[in-house]
C-alpha cells in the first residue's frame, strides 16, 4: 500500500505571535481560513487514501491536529516526545508503518509549504511511487524548479535519466545554500534544483539505509515499533525517543545512499515560514500594502503587511513603510520588513524577559 507521512513539528519562531508553542505556524489557519497542515493533507486527496495518510508531529501538538484534521484517526498521528531532526522523524514514521505493512511505499512530506498547481505536484509523487515499487533500492527525492538564485535553499544536481523512467534523473550531488554568484551558476545550468525536502521510498529501503549509516537511530525505532500497538508503547517511546542523535535526514542519509533519484517538480513552491513569505500569499494593494483578517486604513504608507488574529481588528499608520504588524490578542509585533530574521531572536528576549506564557 502506498502511506504519505506529513512531516508537521516545527515551531514557526519567525510567524510570532500568532504562532505560539500550543499552535505553531502548520496549525493556524491563516491561509484563506486553512491552516498550511490541512492544505498538505488535502493535496493528496485522489492520491493517497485516507487510511494511508499519517501525520508526524510534536506529541504536544496531537490533539490540536487531530482538531484540524479530523478525518484521520488517533493511531494516524505520531507524536513525538522530543524533535530529534527530521532524519528520526523518517525513521520513526518507517518504522511504525514497515511493522504495519512489510511492503509499504511512503512519501516523506512538509506541512509548511504552498504548492500549486496540485496536479502536477500528484503527478510528480505518481512517479515516484510507480519508480520505487519497480526499482526498490532507490530513495526519490523531488526537485523544485529554480524560479530565481535562491541563497536559503539547498539543491540537487541532476544526472543521467533512468531508462525506463525518462522523467527521473539519477542523483549526481545535494548542494548546500550557495552564495549568490554560485546559485546564480546553478540556475543557469540548467541542472540544478531546489531540494524540496519531499521524498518517497520502500519503508524497507529507508530503514535498510538507515541500519547502514545511522545504526543507533535504526535500533532505537526498531525497539519503539517492536512496542508499538503493546502496553509498553508509551514507556518504550518516551524512554528511546529523546536519546537519539539529532541529525537531519539529508545529512544522515541522503547524501551517503547508494541509489538516490531525483524527478523535477515545476511548481509554486512558497515556503510559509516568515511573514514576508506569509505576504507573498495576499494580493497587494495599489500601494503594495497587504492585509489579512483586519481592518486597514493609512496615511502615506506603503508596503505594510498588517495581519490581525482578531477579524475586524482596525490596524492605522501613517508614514510608515516596509514594515510588518501582526496583532494578537496578548501581543503586538511591529518591524521594518527587512529584520523579519530577527524575531527568532526576538522570541528569545520576550521569553527572557516576560517568561514563557507568550512564546
Amino acid at each position: 500500500m502506498r502511506y504519505a507521512v506529513i512531516m508537521a513539528g516545527g515551531a514557526g519562531t519567525r510567524l510570532w505571535p500568532m504562532s505560539r508553542t500550543g499552535k505553531p505556524k502548520q496549525l493556524l489557519p491563516f491561509i484563506h481560513g486553512k491552516s498550511l497542515l490541512s492544505l498538505a493533507a488535502a493535496r493528496l486527496r485522489d492520491l493517497v487514501a485516507p487510511t494511508g495518510i499519517y501525520i508526524c508531529t510534536g506529541e504536544s501538538y496531537v490533539q490540536a491536529v487531530l482538531a484540524d484534521l479530523s478525518i484521520l484517526p488517533l493511531q494516524q498521528i505520531l507524536g513525538e516526545p522530543a524533535g530529534r531532526d527530521t532524519a528520526n522523524a523518517v525513521a520513526f514514521s518507517a518504522a511504525i508503518l514497515h511493522k504495519h505493512d512489510p511492503a509499504s511505499s511512503m512519501a516523506i512530506l512538509t506541512a509548511d509549504h504552498i504548492i500549486e498547481p496540485v496536479d502536477v505536484f500528484q503527478n510528480a509523487l505518481r512517479t515516484a511511487f510507480d519508480m520505487v515499487e519497480k526499482h526498490p533500492q532507490y530513495l526519490v527525492t523531488f526537485g523544485i524548479t529554480p524560479t530565481y538564485p535562491a541563497t536559503g535553499y539547498g539543491y540537487v544536481q541532476r544526472g543521467e535519466p533512468l531508462a525506463d523512467f525518462p522523467t527521473v534523473h539519477k542523483v549526481v550531488a545535494f548542494k548546500e545554500k550557495p552564495k549568490e554568484e554560485v546559485a546564480k551558476q546553478y540556475v543557469a545550468s540548467g541542472q540544478y534544483a531546489w531540494n524540496s525536502g519531499m521524498f518517497v521510498w520502500k519503508t524497507a529501503t529507508i530503514l535498510q539505509q538507515m541500519k547502514e549509516h545511522l545504526p543507533v537511530s535504526y535500533e532505537g525505532v526498531m525497539k519503539i515499533a517492536g512496542a508499538w500497538g503493546t502496553e509498553k508503547q508509551n514507556e518504550v517511546l518516551h524512554a528511546v525517543y529523546p536519546t537519539l542523535p539529532k541529525i537531519s535526514i539529508d545529512f544522515a542519509i541522503m547524501e551517503k545512499a547508494p541509489h538516490v533519484a531525483t524527478i523535477a517538480m515545476p511548481v509554486q513552491w512558497l515556503d510559509v515560514g516568515s511573514w514576508p513569505s506569509f505576504g507573498d500569499t495576499l494580493q497587494a494593494d495599489a500601494a503594495g500594502n497587504r492585509v489579512a483578517n483586519a481592518k486597514f486604513a493609512s496615511l502615506d504608507s506603503r508596503n505594510v503587511l498588517a495581519v490581525s488574529e482578531v477579524p475586524g481588528h482596525l490596524l492605522a499608520t501613517i508614514n510608515m513603510k516596509d514594515i510588518i504588524i501582526i496583532h494578537t490578542p496578548n501581543a503586538t509585533l511591529v518591524c521594518p520588513a527587512a529584520d523579519a530574521e530577527r524575531i527568532k531572536a526576538l522570541v528569545a528576549e520576550v521569553e527572557r524577559t516576560q517568561g514563557k506564557g507568550l512564546i
